[in-house]
């Protein structure tokens, strides 16, 4: 099933509305969605790998964009909706004390979280909810966002065809070490927070 879903990113990735499905995910990954736009950005960067930059410029402005809504989400609508989410994830007990972390430490949470396989809707939520400076954070989460599809976009351009080739020959391994990164973010978020 998983190389049936591989090859079939690949084909999407030829599809003129590629582009926009990966920037919808980008959005919505970043306030509501589970699934990061890295599953649709890396195979559709392997596919075009002259089209590696362009990709990434647009999963960096639907995140951001989404982010905003995020952030939205936290400062106007904590009370049902961001809560619902933060219990979807079970990560309720653990709002206030990263909250109470934004007075020192927002801009590096924002910095760092933004750039790991953590959930981002986490950071913008919280952010909204913290009442953290809005044109700081989108300032930030530009920075931190587009330096994470940045160096996607890099490292898949330069180095696409040994990239596909390792995937094409190992998917089920690489699938198994982005699962674990991305259960081990949700693991960390629970330890920390």
């Amino acid at each position: 099933m998983l190389r049936k879903t591989y090859d079939w990113m690949l084909r999407l990735a030829e599809r003129p509305s590629a582009p926009y499905a990966m920037g919808a995910v980008a959005f919505a990954e970043s306030s509501f969605f589970p699934v990061p736009p890295d599953v649709m950005l890396v195979p559709m960067s392997l596919a075009r790998p002259d089209k590696a930059w362009r990709y990434a410029l647009i999963a960096t402005i639907c995140s951001v964009t989404g982010g905003l809504v995020g952030y939205a989400i936290g400062a106007l609508l904590y009370d049902t909706v961001g809560q619902w989410l933060f219990r979807l994830y079970g990560l309720e007990s653990g709002a206030d004390s990263f909250r109470a972390a934004y007075a020192q430490y927002g801009a590096w949470i924002i910095l760092l979280k933004g750039f790991t396989p953590i959930p981002y809707k986490l950071v913008t939520i919280t952010s909204g909810f913290a009442g953290y400076d809005l044109l700081t954070f989108t300032i930030l989460s530009i920075v931190t966002r587009g330096a994470r599809f940045a160096v996607l976009a890099a490292l898949l351009g330069r180095f696409g065809g040994p990239i596909k080739g390792i995937l094409d020959r190992h998917l089920g391994l690489v699938a198994g070490v982005l699962l674990l990164f991305i259960v081990g973010g949700f693991a960390a978020v629970k330890l920390i927070y």
